[in-house]
């Protein structure tokens, strides 16, 4: 019994690891119990959490929390630094049994533009509300030390602790300092500087830290280039240095934002059949995500979104005991809490955030199907013919597609041929190739118009099955040219067209008369079906062509003589080339090759037709 609650852990542990994305994020391994035992960061999840199963590990702590994991989590970023800076935030939250936590608890540092009547901008590791800002935390040093550096170089503040009130000042109670002389302050403590121009500074340094910085790198781009014309080239590097930094520096991160306190965050997405809905959710404390989790919904009836979303709101917030008073969702909801108030953002860090969660509950999904769609094959292909029948409207499911497509050149060798796919596989004994017998020359519409009429005609005096959706490789001139022989035919056979690009390469497809274009992403799954079908049929008509053509093109008098068939043909044009020098040819020559049975039917029929 143990043996076997192993196996579906291992089958559902695997199913995991091969959906997870290939996008930066942190994963959280749980065990039986449902405790988070490790929490570790990726820069692509899929490679670094199918390392803990691909391989075998060394005795030790690995192997035995891989022994461990029964579930597993996580939660999509949008950098590698995103993920570094969330995941010290869950490590220092649940303290997992196999990680390692730091014992000084330090987190990491912010800059913070101090609430004050000549505000000084400084580092810390400790956010205290009272009406500064922060900004950061910043994972990676050496940026925060670079933008540091560039504020200081770029705007005279004062780093000193005085207190510099207006009424100290107007009091004369201070002194400039050395930061004075070298230019690094404009000396606001003896008056100097007004509390106006000081502030105009501070919201430009406000604009660089929100990462704002498109006019500062363009003064500074300027002043390189001046630089360098100028021929002053050390410093022009200098300057460059900087404006490289500034212009690929990120001032914050979207995962962590210190202005959010005790948010929650919720987002929904429904599967295609809108049978089920998935909810993420989000707790946002002192600017740092320490709640990240998405569920699945069954629908019972037809609920709503409005509805689940409620459901789902309901069912975090008690699981997770918050008590957060702001909630940020996608959409309005008729829901009240009490002192909670719900924010639909449109822009700034809240909608960044919202952002975030959507792109979790996203790819949640996105796992969730694709789970689905390896236990049960049929589903795929069930959704992708239901996503044909929304697009397109149709009254059922195409079971049955049939698509067409001609093949000439300029007239010669016109054939045709009609390929069939059932529930999206290729059903190859249903394929079939025409020789255009009624349209000469080079007439497109005529030869469609044709095939279509021989294939349905027969088909209703057989009773044979006809197709749920009829597809030409074409574009709307096909498409209406098929339909006058469908009315005709007073049949009820919904048309669509696959045209293509001018590089031969589907691009569009087209439904309704007058046909419209049906929009399509082009790395959809449905995208490469119709691809595939139209591909199929082409590669079916056009070699059928070839076929003809070839067999036309090695036609010869032999073809003529009874008795000498397709072999005997092609051993003596292998051997002598020619028809001419196989009537060269000495008897002795012939039967070497074919014998003397076929040599004398040779030679009777070359006498007798003597030229």
């Amino acid at each position: 019994m143990a043996n076997n609650n192993e196996l579906k852990t291992n089958d559902y542990l695997r199913g995991i690891v091969q959906n997870l994305p290939d996008s930066p994020g942190i994963y959280q391994y749980l065990n039986t119990e449902g405790t988070i035992i490790y929490v570790g960061k990726a820069k692509n999840l899929k490679r670094r959490v199918s390392s803990y199963f691909n391989r075998e590990h060394e005795p030790g702590k690995t192997r035995i929390l891989v022994s461990k994991i029964a579930d597993i989590r996580y939660i999509v970023v949008n950098s590698e630094e995103d993920a570094l800076l969330l995941e010290n935030n869950l490590i220092k939250k649940y303290k997992p049994r196999y990680n390692v936590l730091l014992k000084d608890d330090k987190t990491y540092p912010s800059i913070c533009v101090q609430n004050e009547h000549f505000p000084r901008i400084f580092k810390t590791r400790r956010i205290v509300r009272n009406g500064s800002s922060y900004y950061g935390p910043y994972s990676h040093l050496p940026s925060m030390y670079a933008v540091l550096d560039l504020i200081k170089r770029l705007y005279p503040i004062r780093t000193c602790h005085l207190n510099l009130t207006p009424e100290n000042i107007r009091a004369s109670k201070f002194k400039v300092c050395l930061e004075y002389h070298i230019k690094n302050c404009a000396g606001p403590c003896v008056g100097k500087q007004s509390q106006e121009e000081y502030m105009k500074n501070i919201g430009e340094i406000k604009e660089i830290l929100k990462g704002n910085t498109r006019q500062v790198g363009q003064m500074l781009y300027n002043e390189m280039q001046q630089l360098a014309s100028e021929m002053r080239f050390e410093e022009a590097q200098k300057i460059k240095e900087k404006y490289l930094l500034i212009e690929n520096y990120r001032s914050k991160s979207e995962v962590v934002s210190s202005i959010l306190h005790n948010i929650d965050v919720f987002s929904i997405e429904e599967d295609p059949n809108k049978k089920s809905a998935f909810i993420n959710y989000l707790h946002i404390t002192n600017g740092s995500i320490t709640q990240a989790f998405t569920f699945e919904y069954k629908k019972k009836l037809d609920e709503s979104k409005e509805e689940l979303l409620r459901l789902g709101i309901i069912e975090m917030r008690e699981r997770y005991q918050s008590h957060s008073r702001e909630i940020i969702v996608p959409f309005a909801l008729d829901m009240e809490l009490q002192n909670v108030t719900f924010t639909i953002p449109i822009k700034g860090d809240k909608k960044k955030l919202l952002d975030l969660s959507i792109q979790n509950v996203k790819q949640y999904k996105v796992d969730r199907l694709k789970q689905q769609e390896k236990l049960n094959p049929e589903q795929r292909t069930t959704r992708l013919l239901k996503e044909i029948q929304d697009q397109l409207h149709l009254d059922r499911l195409p079971m049955r597609i049939e698509c067409f497509d001609n093949s000439n050149i300029q007239g010669s060798d016109p054939v045709a041929g009609c390929v069939v796919f059932i529930k999206g596989k290729p059903s190859k004994q249903d394929y079939r190739k025409y020789n255009i017998k009624t349209v000469e020359g080079p007439d497109d519409y005529a030869s469609m118009q044709e095939v279509v009429r021989r294939r349905y005609s027969r088909a209703v005096e057989e009773n044979a099955p006809l197709p749920d959706l009829l597809i030409t490789d074409g574009g709307k001139g096909q498409m209406s040219a098929v339909k006058e022989v469908i009315d005709e035919l007073k049949l009820d056979i919904p048309i669509a067209g696959l045209a293509k690009d001018n590089r031969h390469r589907t691009s569009e497809l087209l439904y309704g008369f007058p046909p419209q274009t049906i929009g399509m992403k082009q790395d959809s799954p449905l995208f490469h079906l119709l691809t595939r079908i139209q591909d199929e049929v082409h590669r079916y008509a056009i070699t059928f062509h070839r076929d003809k053509r070839s067999k036309r093109q090695t036609a010869s008098e032999l073809d003529e003589i009874k008795g000498i068939g397709e072999k005997t043909k092609n051993t003596l044009l292998k051997a002598f080339k020619s028809v001419k020098r196989i009537r060269e040819a000495s008897p002795e020559a012939l039967e070497a090759i074919v014998g003397k049975a076929k040599t004398r039917i040779l030679l009777k029929y070359f006498s007798e037709n003597a030229q």
